[in-house]
């Protein structure tokens, strides 16, 4: 048996593990069944917002009107060079990462799929390996609904719409979350007519006026069918249909291709847990304490397979954290998260951090608003921002942010400021005091300061 300092398995969010500790000379052991990089690099956050931005571009040029500027009618995208370029280029990123770790002196490569054996002793390609300290950090995949006569079928999940290259005319999305709005978005703006079929709403987990928002104007580009449960699957002559039932009425539409994004699965289940003393989570998430032990000492776990966040950003911050704290030297202390942030790269954008207000009405907190649209700022009018604002939550006693939730062009980007001010404990007064440049987007979170402090002087939740 073959034993090292450390394994990792899983090579995405664990490598923020795996390459510093090699380079202070332990002897690494990395675990992947799939391409190095991880879900972020091959089939994630990189690719999406490589194929989003070329979307973001075809709606400015198709409303480019509404700026009195006009072009040929006629749109066309080269699709296929489009997603030939994307993944060459995480290929050619993933292929780095595969020739660093073959050449590291302390780091072994092992392609293929973990099994445990016990707590501490690892099967790979019918060799087995142990460590003193073993990184869990296996990520998810996408969940497959159980429809009748969905499986034996060509339908897509995220993984395969980021690798096709043949833009359908027509796309049944079945699902309502971030991924299902992502790739919507994506194939909808170069294209493709697109048609969503909803359980309950768009994005439940934002800020329901943020929800309603986007619902809104996201419905301008795409048919969304609400409260659509299906119940079949046919496929035939290379055409979909799903059949589905709303409001006790059965419908069905028709489609050039079905992309199912329903939600994750924790990749947990493949590592034959059963053989240790892991204990797991509902969800068939890895159980972990403060200090992202699992219930083995000696077995770490980090990222989406700890059900905590599911972010590119937030398994860093967890691999940083017990790379500082098990071999660079900082004594033992709990991880603390600090408030962190989300983005949905959609049309509109939707960002958001902490709190949102009907958690805050749920725990009875007493707080107040300031929301203020996109139109009603300078840079705003020069948009024709006809949708879109930003909304603030404080509380009342203290003036600190409790949550800051943006729809509208940059979010993703506009948010870091408010990031920035509840990473610093500010309060509105000193949001207030800043200087924001005029006439630049980040006026619409200070215009949304300005609202609240009238709010706090009415003595109102917001006005």
């Amino acid at each position: 048996m073959k034993k090292f300092d450390i394994i990792t398995i899983g090579s995405g969010g664990g490598a923020k593990i795996s390459s510093p500790a090699a380079s202070l000379g332990l002897k690494v052991a990395v675990i992947e069944k799939d391409r190095l990089g991880g879900t972020c690099l091959n089939r994630g956050c990189i690719p999406s917002k490589m194929l989003i931005h070329p979307a973001d571009v075809a709606v400015e040029i198709k409303e480019a009107h509404r700026f009195d500027i006009h072009n040929d009618p006629k749109f066309s995208v080269d699709f296929a060079k489009l997603i030939n370029r994307i993944s060459a280029t995480v290929d050619g990123d993933s292929n780095k990462i595969e020739t660093s770790y073959k050449n590291h002196a302390n780091i072994t490569l092992f392609q293929g799929e973990a099994k445990f054996l016990d707590n501490n002793t690892l099967e790979i390609n019918g060799e087995q390996i142990t460590a003193e300290k073993i990184f869990i950090a296996v990520g998810t995949r996408p969940t497959i609904p159980n429809i009748p006569g969905l499986a034996g079928t060509p339908y897509m999940t995220s993984t395969e719409a980021l690798r096709n290259t043949t833009l359908p005319s027509s796309m049944i999305i079945i699902g309502g979350g971030y991924i299902a709005c992502e790739l919507g978005h994506a194939y909808g703006a170069l294209g493709t007519k697109t048609t969503f079929l909803v359980r309950s709403k768009l994005l439940r987990h934002e800020d329901e006026e943020v929800a309603a928002e986007f619902e809104k104007t996201f419905s301008r580009y795409h048919d969304l069918r609400f409260g659509a449960v299906p119940t079949k699957v046919e496929y035939d002559n290379n055409t979909f249909t799903v059949h589905y039932t709303k409001d006790g009425i059965n419908s069905s539409v028709s489609a050039q291709t079905l992309l199912i994004a329903t939600g994750i699965t924790s990749n947990v289940d493949t590592l034959d847990l059963i053989n240790t003393d892991i204990e797991l989570l509902p969800g068939n998430f890895i159980k972990v304490n403060e200090y992202l032990e699992t219930t083995v000492p000696g077995v770490f776990s980090l990222g989406d397979c700890i059900g905590k966040y599911f972010f590119r950003h937030s398994v860093n911050f967890e691999g940083e954290y017990l790379f500082d704290h098990l071999f660079a030297g900082k004594p033992k202390s709990p991880i603390h998260y600090p408030p962190m942030p989300h983005a949905v790269f959609t049309h509109p954008q939707v960002a958001g951090v902490g709190a949102t207000e009907e958690e805050l009405k749920a725990q009875g907190v007493d707080y107040v608003v300031g929301l203020n649209t996109y139109k009603s700022s300078a840079m705003g009018m020069a948009l024709l921002s006809d949708h879109g604002f930003c909304k603030i939550l404080f509380d009342r006693k203290t003036k600190k942010i409790l949550g800051g939730h943006i729809i509208g062009p940059e979010a993703s980007d506009m948010i870091h400021m408010i990031v920035a001010f509840m990473n610093m404990n500010a309060t509105l007064d000193d949001m207030l005091r800043t200087i924001y440049i005029h006439p630049a987007l980040p006026e619409i979170v200070r215009n949304t300061a300005r609202k609240a402090k009238t709010a706090f002087d009415k003595n109102v939740i917001r006005v």
